[in-house]
């Protein structure tokens, strides 16, 4: 695994938060997982996903294993720092450093957040269930930061011109904001391709997130280089971390 296997975020982040998107590359899974899958719910080995798991936090020099969450396109947050093993939920965010959040995605929308004077970093898994739920403003709200003062960073999802979706996930976002029709355009068969990226923006600037970064990756057509379940259906899944680093680096 070398720094051509996974993706540093490209923002304004402060001295001390440190953030990484994994790709398919630098792991040692087999088949429809490979080879940098580091999830444990999608039919990989064990014995695979746990050589991963040890890999992302030695090549990465992780200061701790990553609070692994149980996601179900929901709206829960939670502090990583007093997380239980496995919690169900699908964001995280801590003001401890050392505590490295993750969410697991392939196609849905990983979502970084930090304050611009580093107390505080977060990572939140959107795709379009949680995103129309609320999962944006839910994780907002738990950092109890001025939302001017606050970063976002989105990372690699399905792109607009390869997301297809029924009349009922548009009006799960219209009926909530008008203004949310922007992000969807007519797609052939009367169904109607839906902008992720576009959709969290907007969430974020209601929030009062101007400061967004990030986006213009498709998990689906680059094929080479990410997981998509709407393209394979067995796949694995990439990891987005954010942490702060400890005293002494991290």
């Amino acid at each position: 695994m070398t720094s051509d296997d996974w993706i540093t975020p490209d923002w304004p982040a402060p001295a001390g938060v440190h953030a990484v998107c994994t790709t398919r590359h630098g792991g040692v899974s087999q088949g429809p997982f490979a080879s940098m899958n580091p999830a444990d719910h999608v039919g990989d080995a064990a014995t695979a996903v746990g050589a991963n798991r040890r890999r992302l936090v030695q090549v990465l020099d992780l200061p701790a294993a990553p609070v692994w969450l149980r996601q179900v396109h929901g709206t829960t947050v939670i502090d990583a720092a007093d997380a239980p093993a496995a919690p169900q939920a699908d964001a995280s965010f801590s003001h401890r450093p050392g505590v490295v959040c993750a969410v697991l995605t392939a196609d849905c929308l990983p979502l970084l957040l930090c304050d611009r004077a580093g107390t505080v970093v977060a990572a939140a898994h959107a795709g379009w269930r949680g995103l129309a739920a609320g999962v944006v403003e839910q994780s907002v709200a738990a950092l109890d930061i001025v939302p001017g003062q606050l970063l976002a960073w989105l990372g690699p999802a399905i792109g607009p011109a390869a997301y297809t979706v029924g009349k009922e996930v548009r009006e799960a976002f219209t009926g909530h904001d008008p203004r949310a029709a922007a992000a969807f355009a007519p797609a052939p068969g009367g169904g109607w391709y839906a902008d992720l990226y576009r959709l969290a923006r907007q969430r974020l600037l209601a929030c009062g997130i101007d400061d967004v970064f990030g986006g213009g990756r498709c998990t689906l057509t680059e094929a080479q280089v990410f997981f998509s379940y709407r393209r394979d259906g067995v796949t694995g899944r990439m990891a987005t971390l954010i942490w702060m680093e400890t005293g002494g680096g991290g």
